[in-house]
């Protein structure tokens, strides 16, 4: 049917799918996500045309069943898009509920602060490579906790001399073994067994080598164990760097890094029920619940939910404080990026295939076995991306479309439920979701968490666990080849497929309804590509560490006098400054002093100036390089957005694709 024949069907459907658009941006002004009555409604109206777009799909679109081609790629797309239509349904039942435990975390506090009954704590940091200059910020940061009764202990699975140094030259307590066995669970249970004493701490706060605590972390979540019930206090992660997505595409200060929707709308969702989980780091654990289910658990690669439904069977639960209490690195190349996630995907599905775990075992409630098949299926949605990203080109390339429909009704179901998905996900996740940036960020692991869908098939078990490399030299432009040759390939066909439709032998004089939405499906996933070819080129990243924007009056000191200025960014490596007036004194490579309120003054070398803007290389002994660790990590900081701006994402995205940087 041409575009023409089907005019007045075709305009109609199109302005009812304009009165649907509109209706959902009203609802979103209106609704307010953090009432309950508010969520079930905006989520009934999506559901219900989500549900109506499947049962139209599944009865209408599939075609006959044989075994041609067609008909078996239909139904395997079907199948995976099925997978996510159900996944965004559970989401939207999960998210109806929420908790919110600051408030009990304020009253418990305020008891234990006035009794003075503050329990003992081991601060376990787990490490395996890190470097000194990732390490220290866990070492240094936990040392400085404001508790009264705690003793930190640095777990060391790679046996290295330095670090042995390191702990006992700044006060902390070393602990090694001689083999790797059981991985971080294994590393974890030497410590349990190396603390074991009659006076041993009642409650353990594990770290990762790379993640420091905030000053208040301890005093925020003790107090929630006054509850019997609750063997694990889990805080959420915050990362002080860009990850490689947003860092590449040059959105760092408009893209919000992935885990957020996870941390801040989903797991208050499910601690409401029960079903939140421990995420590796940042959380406290009772030492008696430990012993009694032997120890961390180690039969998957993801300890921490493992450890979570261990104690679920018996009865316990994780409680998770919504609050930023500590600050971390996240990772910093593409490669670790994919490897993390596909790490944590292989984890997921090993515990649900456990005898004991929550799809098998005894002991789990109904809502937590669900919410755990709910963390599955996320899994399960990602290959459904590389089909949408492959369809256009198989149905110019093969003349087969993923489904077969007429444009009006497509119009008429789609486009309704699509347009409610992008609006009710970016108004419960409070602006923590962009179109394309969102695709592009589950496009980069899609094909590694595929391939590890497919060798769980055959081999779940048994594979070694792969640490996130942290730290080491990021200074120069990598071009990350594997993922470049796989998004370049789909770019390529994409666009060839567009040319095909427009100019092969078999190009249609005039395109129907169905070739238009085939060209603009094409455009759509040649624009994707195009976007993560971006995201293979690792830009460099200049310093270090990232630069802190911070607020606060500064003096630079030099020979004969001194300029007045704020402070607007520092690490303990370079620092920044907007003087009060111009210094046509100060140049380049002059040796200056730097003062600013709560750290020591300290000597510098201008790098760079530019009017009022002076750019310092700090030169720091030791103990000023360590104080201001302390400074920068020990509280919550702005580095990172925690909503999304989509003008100023697309803005630096326009930049990238225009070799600006």
């Amino acid at each position: 049917m041409t575009m023409l024949e089907s005019a007045p069907d075709f305009l109609g459907v199109v302005g009812l799918d304009l009165g649907i658009a509109l209706a959902m941006i009203l609802l979103t002004q209106l609704l307010d996500s953090s009432r309950a009555f508010d969520r079930a409604l905006f989520g009934a109206v999506t559901s219900a045309l989500l549900v109506s777009y499947g049962a139209w799909r599944w009865g209408a679109t599939l075609g006959p069943l044989d075994f041609t081609f067609a008909a078996l790629w239909r139904r395997a797309y079907f199948l995976f898009e099925a997978i996510a239509v159900i996944y965004t349904l559970m989401s939207i039942a999960i998210l109806c509920r929420r908790a919110d435990r600051s408030r009990e975390a304020d009253e418990a506090g305020a008891y234990l602060e006035a009794s003075r009954s503050w329990p003992a704590v081991d601060v376990f940091i787990c490490t395996y490579n890190e470097p000194q200059d990732v390490l220290e910020k866990s070492v240094l940061l936990a040392k400085a906790m404001d508790y009264p009764r705690l003793t930190v202990w640095v777990l060391d699975d790679t046996r290295r001399a330095w670090l042995k140094d390191y702990c006992q030259e700044v006060g902390v307590r070393y602990v090694t073994r001689p083999t790797n066995e059981g991985a971080k669970a294994g590393n974890l249970n030497n410590g349990l067994a190396a603390t074991a004493r009659a006076d041993a701490s009642p409650l353990i706060l594990v770290l990762d080598a790379d993640f420091a605590p905030h000053r208040n972390l301890l005093k925020r979540v003790v107090g929630l164990f006054r509850d019997g019930k609750v063997a694990v206090v889990q805080t959420p992660q915050f990362y002080f760097n860009a990850d490689p997505i947003q860092h590449n595409l040059m959105a760092s200060k408009a893209w919000v890094d992935d885990q957020r929707i996870f941390f801040d709308v989903f797991q208050p969702a499910k601690d409401a029920v029960d079903a939140a989980f421990c995420v590796g780091t940042s959380f406290v654990v009772r030492r008696d619940r430990l012993e009694e289910i032997g120890g961390f658990p180690d039969a998957a690669v993801s300890e921490d939910i493992n450890l979570t439904y261990t104690m679920m069977r018996r009865g316990y639960v994780t409680r998770w404080l919504n609050e930023r209490l500590s600050v971390g690195l996240a990772a910093e190349g593409l490669p670790e990026y994919v490897t993390q996630r596909a790490r944590w995907c292989l984890g997921t599905i090993q515990v649900a295939l456990l005898r004991e775990g929550p799809l098998r075992g005894a002991g789990y409630t109904l809502s937590q076995r669900v919410h755990y098949l709910h963390g599955v299926l996320n899994w399960l949605c990602k290959p459904f991306i590389l089909f949408v990203l492959a369809a256009p080109s198989v149905y110019w390339f093969l003349g087969v479309p993923a489904f077969e429909a007429d444009i009006v009704d497509f119009l008429r179901r789609a486009v309704p439920a699509l347009v409610a998905f992008y609006a009710y996900s970016d108004w419960i996740s409070r602006r923590r979701t962009l179109p394309v940036f969102m695709e592009v960020t589950h496009m980069m692991t899609a094909v590694a968490v595929t391939w590890t869908l497919v060798t769980c098939l055959y081999r779940p078990f048994g594979r070694p666990f792969k640490v996130t490399d942290k730290g080491g030299d990021r200074t120069r432009t990598i071009v990350r080849w594997d993922s470049l040759r796989f998004f370049g390939g789909l770019l390529l066909v994409s666009c060839a497929a567009i040319g095909w439709g427009l100019y092969g032998p078999d190009a249609p004089s005039e395109p129907s309804a169905v070739d238009m939405l085939n060209f603009i499906w094409a455009g759509i996933a040649a624009l994707l590509a195009g976007v993560a070819c971006l995201v293979c080129f690792e830009r460099p990243r200049q310093h270090r560490e990232e630069l802190f924007e911070v607020e606060g009056r500064a003096t630079l000191g030099v020979e004969g006098g001194a300029h007045e200025g704020g402070l607007t960014r520092l690490t303990t490596f370079d620092a920044a400054l907007r003087l009060d007036a111009p210094a046509p004194g100060l140049v380049e490579g002059a040796r200056v002093r730097l003062e600013h309120a709560g750290l020591p003054a300290s000597a510098a070398i201008v790098s760079a100036v530019e009017g009022c803007e002076v750019t310092l290389k700090l030169d720091l002994t030791e103990s000023e390089r360590r104080a201001r660790v302390l400074w920068l990590y020990a509280r919550p900081n702005d580095n990172l957005p925690l909503e999304a701006n989509w003008g100023a994402a697309v803005a630096g995205l326009v930049r990238r694709g225009v070799g600006a940087d």
